[in-house]
């Protein structure tokens, strides 16, 4: 597997790891306005809309900066989302 091949596939992964704590904030947590600013943040990590900033405005995202996101959203999920209010016990008792 080439390193394209792992970035796209990283890539895609972080994607739908923010969609969906985008939903769950969306449908079940008290905070619809996080949900839908994770859902945008979640656009930025497809490999679709890396290759349309590229082609279209020769715009590259560093790798960094999508690294610091991902950290970032996290830890704001984990602070004020949907599972650290509570809403979601069958998660947080499995830890």
């Amino acid at each position: 597997m080439n390193e394209e091949t792992l970035s796209k596939r990283i890539g895609l992964l972080f994607s739908l790891l923010m969609i969906s704590l985008g939903l769950m904030n969306i449908f079940r947590g008290n905070d619809p306005w996080l949900g839908m600013a994770l859902l945008c943040c979640s656009v930025l990590f497809l490999p679709v809309t890396n290759m349309l900033l590229k082609d279209l405005f020769a715009i590259r995202i560093p790798v960094m900066l999508k690294v610091f996101l991902v950290i970032l959203i996290i830890l704001v999920n984990l602070e004020i989302g949907a599972i650290a209010e509570g809403y979601y016990p069958e998660i947080t008792t499995a830890m």
